[in-house]
């Protein structure tokens, strides 16, 4: 489940923080909440990296309405510095060949060392508004093509081609999203190292 603030309900602006919250159906194991980024021009979720917001696991027994309004108070009080996260991440222009490397670490977050596929199709856009070389930009492109699929490949074992297909596991997902973040996180650190040491 998603949840924004209100004011982004009374005022959208092109991305909104959200507060995420995933359940255990059979109650085997606890739920959590965590931060993410709504993007409206794409429809994207990110969820942020543990690296950068450590996500609230909540169990079923116990006064959960403290758990949930602390977690909450937490993710609205972050939220400014998250915001903030987004411009700096736009301002970092990557060149093409940064962008592959981007890509390239990206891969094994879905696929498994023996399915090959071409990094540039990791950065393919999908709109008009994703032809730009920012960090920002450059995340939800790959993050879109891993979790939407239609990635075509060769498995390595077995010599066929094979074409990805959308992942619809919620763990799969988050797996997927927190580690594209957490390059990221890499790749700031790199480009502009004042930003890592204000962190």
């Amino acid at each position: 489940m998603r949840f924004r603030h209100f004011d982004d309900l009374l005022n959208p602006k092109e991305n909104a923080v959200e507060l995420l919250l995933f359940n255990s159906h059979d109650r085997s194991t606890a739920f959590s909440i965590s931060a993410g980024i709504y993007r409206f021009v794409c429809s994207n979720g990110l969820v942020i990296a543990e690296s950068v917001f450590e996500s609230y696991k909540i169990k079923h027994i116990g006064d959960r309405f403290n758990d949930v309004q602390n977690a909450i108070n937490n993710i609205t009080a972050f939220k400014p510095q998250l915001e903030q996260k987004i411009n700096n991440f736009e301002s970092i222009q990557l060149s093409q060949a940064e962008k592959e490397s981007f890509a390239r670490l990206s891969i094994p977050l879905r696929f498994e060392e023996h399915l090959q596929v071409d990094v540039k199709d990791l950065l393919i856009p999908h709109r008009d508004e994703d032809m730009k070389d920012d960090l920002y930009t450059t995340i939800n492109v790959i993050q879109e093509n891993l979790l939407r699929g239609n990635i075509s490949g060769v498995n390595n074992t077995t010599g066929r081609r094979f074409t990805s297909r959308e992942i619809t596991s919620i763990s799969k997902d988050v797996d997927v999203n927190q580690g594209i973040w957490d390059i990221a996180e890499r790749i700031a650190s790199i480009k502009q190292p004042e930003m890592a040491l204000a962190a």
